[in-house]
């Protein structure tokens, strides 16, 4: 098929912080190299979510005059607090070392990628954003770039009115930085073999919402997070609280994708979360404005996969890079990208398209490795249980510090950890009062998503028959539960009952991806510039 082609030096997939900073230090590097970014979002920031507590460490080291260029790091941390929650009670518990944010800072990440980007434009990187890199380039079995979704097709797959085909983006070296789950990434996985010397990874879903709150209720720079209610003590998760500048609070929960019951609703425990009297006290006098979910890989080193191929590698947190105890990834995701663009630029001059193999060595020379190996058996450890788990992670933190001899390995995937609905009671969750907790349709209208109408649906059954022969039989179908976005419907009138896809519900967190028993659904990538809209404020 005849299609436009470009030709760059570097090709980034993702304008997050690791394809952002990667770009820069190229840049940085040679003034003359041509860069491409791409970003499905409409702009960069658009699917960008997170808590967020930034350490600068990375940034010190990629812009060390961020302050004078005035990055939006305006809420340095003032307080922290680790609490466990009953369901009427808080109970303080001393911070663990891990988790003391002295001299971190609270932001919103959307702003900050948007930052970068400015930062990388000023260098001379292109970005474009609002198109969807949905396939790769091959050749001799090497990466060679990636083309962009064509965009106008129906759901039939005809071109309509509005049809641009996609692009071609070829490049000496293609980056990789889609974050978790990223579609591409998994591919790339597969035709490469990246996992076979790994433990599997393991997944978290983190809900969010951003609220303002009234200036005599504001504490910036104030940091909690807990554990307990209202999750059980075998289901591994816990919340966030951050007050960060002009008013704004957010709160999440963080629910790990290895639970059992299927019966579960992320959602729903978060909605109940706000019932607690610690933040209720906060809500009742304070307006909603945002709402996000989306996924983060939490399996560490041992899922760290092979990071390199012919002519491509993989960063950020696409490869797994989040420090799950220190609760941070932001600053790790950066670092992988300086790293890689640092050992990519020496191959440029060369060859193209051969295997960075200096990556992955030259990044096991950094803090970010070592600080990854420090912490490996915090997230697996959880597995015995909260009290258990919580136990060994404050041997590891005050007495090992790291330096055991052994090193925990991960389970079985995710979406094995389900089990049958039969071995569970339903869980009633309480009512919305459209003041603190609210339906999932309310939410939804918050995260501002935007799908062209007609296109196909980028949420691909492999079975079409599973939904209802096995996950409706056997898991009461989970499908309704595990997804924060009301995507997965059961239409009941109809006999058999039929299977409904909501595609434009879709908030593109992964979480059906991970989570379904039989690894029935794949995620692709809608139509460019699709999706939802956090920018700025998430």
């Amino acid at each position: 098929m005849s299609r436009e082609s470009m030709e760059f030096d570097i090709v980034i997939v993702g304008a997050g912080p690791a394809g952002l900073s990667a770009a820069i230090r190229l840049a940085q590097l040679d003034k003359n190299l041509t860069i491409c970014v791409l970003e499905k979002g409409d702009t960069v920031g658009a699917h960008t979510l997170s808590g967020a507590v930034l350490e600068p460490r990375a940034l010190d080291e990629l812009i060390p005059d961020w302050q004078t260029k005035q990055a939006p790091l305006s809420t340095p941390v003032t307080q922290d607090q680790f609490l466990f929650l009953s369901a009427k009670r808080a109970y303080s518990l001393p911070t663990p070392s891990l988790m003391h944010n002295t001299g971190n800072y609270i932001i919103s990440l959307g702003q900050f990628c948007r930052w970068l980007a400015k930062e990388a434009e000023r260098l001379g990187v292109n970005i474009f954003t609002g198109f969807a890199a949905s396939d790769m380039i091959y050749e001799n079995n090497s990466v060679c770039g990636v083309i962009t979704g064509d965009k106008g097709i129906d759901k039939n797959g005809n071109p309509t009115s509005r049809y641009q085909s996609g692009i071609a983006l070829r490049a000496k070296h293609t980056f990789f930085a889609e974050g978790c789950r990223g579609s591409l990434t998994q591919q790339l996985f597969e035709r490469f073999q990246l996992r076979t010397q790994c433990d599997v990874q393991t997944y978290a879903l983190g809900l969010k919402e951003l609220w303002e709150v009234p200036p005599e209720l504001h504490q910036p720079g104030s940091v909690m997070h807990s554990i307990g209610w209202p999750l059980d003590s075998k289901t591994y998760g816990g919340s966030f609280a951050y007050h960060f500048s002009k008013n704004l609070f957010s709160i999440g929960l963080v629910i790990g994708l290895d639970y059992q019951n299927p019966y579960l609703n992320p959602y729903e425990e978060f909605q109940r979360l706000k019932t607690h009297s610690i933040f209720a006290s906060l809500l009742r006098h304070s307006k909603r404005i945002a709402y996000g979910a989306r996924c983060l890989n939490e399996g560490g080193i041992q899922s760290i996969p092979k990071l390199t191929f012919p002519g491509g590698l993989i960063i950020g947190c696409g490869a797994g890079f989040i420090n799950v105890p220190k609760i941070k990834g932001i600053h790790n995701a950066m670092k992988s990208g300086m790293v890689a663009a640092e050992s990519v630029f020496s191959l440029l001059k060369h060859s193209s398209n051969i295997e960075c193999i200096d990556y992955p060595q030259q990044l096991k020379k950094t803090w970010l490795w070592k600080e990854l190996y420090q912490v490996r058996n915090f997230r697996p450890a959880m597995k015995w249980g909260l009290w258990p788990g919580l136990a060994y992670a404050a041997l590891e933190s005050y007495l090992f510090r790291g330096h055991t001899p052994w090193t925990f390995r991960h389970h079985q995937p995710d979406h094995l950890q389900l089990k049958p609905a039969a071995t569970f009671s339903p869980i009633t969750y309480p009512k919305h009062d459209n003041v603190i907790t609210f339906d999932l349709p309310t939410s939804l209208y918050l995260a501002n998503l935007n799908y062209t109408e007609n296109q196909p649906c980028h949420l691909k059954l492999k079975n079409p028959e599973i939904p209802i022969t096995l996950n409706l039989k056997k898991y009461a179908f989970p499908e309704q539960r595990y997804c924060p976005a009301g995507v997965y419907e059961i239409i009941p009138t109809t006999f058999p009952p039929t299977f409904q896809i909501n595609a434009s519900n879709c908030l593109q967190c992964k979480a059906c991806d991970i989570k379904d028993p039989s690894q029935n659904i794949v995620w692709t990538t809608p139509e460019g510039g699709n999706g939802p809209d956090y920018r700025g404020i998430m």
